[in-house]
């Protein structure tokens, strides 16, 4: 009995570790699969701050993977889209897109070290099955940054990585079903 509850003890305290490690440490999403050709919701977690100062700037780096980004407004904060001109055009619903979103920027906020917060938008995926879409994200502090977009290398473990970009596994929409 002792010794089961010392494997459990050592158990917990592992995964606590661990999960403190990892969440605390790097921006990510709080769902990292979505089908291909659904409407993903993303919740980007931002953890901390930057040694210690309050964020004021998340950007994200939306791949062209995701289309029709439109992100949620926060409060306190201001909200800009940057669009680009697409090489070429998709098909959304009967109507051409010759432009799209490639960069959501909310600034002007203030989210102290303290603290985390999430920063949401909803995107149509347009991902092949098997395929990782990164989303490279730059988080502005008062003093310093972090630049999240570090790719793993083929094989490479992305958690090997100092600063990870988000990563979101991209499914079959037959998938479970």
């Amino acid at each position: 009995m002792k010794n089961c509850f010392s494997t459990a003890l050592c158990a917990v305290a592992l995964i606590g570790a661990s999960y403190t490690g990892s969440a605390s440490a790097h921006t990510s999403l709080e769902t990292t699969t979505a089908a291909t050709d659904s409407t993903y919701k993303a919740v980007l977690r931002v953890g901390h701050g930057c040694e210690g100062q309050p964020t004021h700037t998340v950007k994200i780096l939306v791949p062209p993977q995701l289309r029709r980004a439109k992100p949620m407004p926060k409060a306190g904060w201001s909200l800009e889209v940057v669009k680009e001109k697409l090489d070429e055009p998709f098909d959304y619903y009967g109507q051409s897109i010759t432009e799209d979103v490639r960069e959501i920027i909310w600034s002007a906020g203030n989210l102290p070290d303290d603290f985390y917060d999430e920063f949401v938008f909803r995107a149509k995926v347009a991902g092949e099955p098997g395929q990782t879409l990164y989303l490279k994200t730059i988080q502005e502090c008062a003093q310093g940054e972090h630049r999240w977009i570090e790719i793993p290398k083929a094989g490479q473990d992305r958690h090997e990585l100092e600063q990870p970009a988000p990563a979101l596994e991209v499914t079959d929409k037959h998938a479970g079903h």
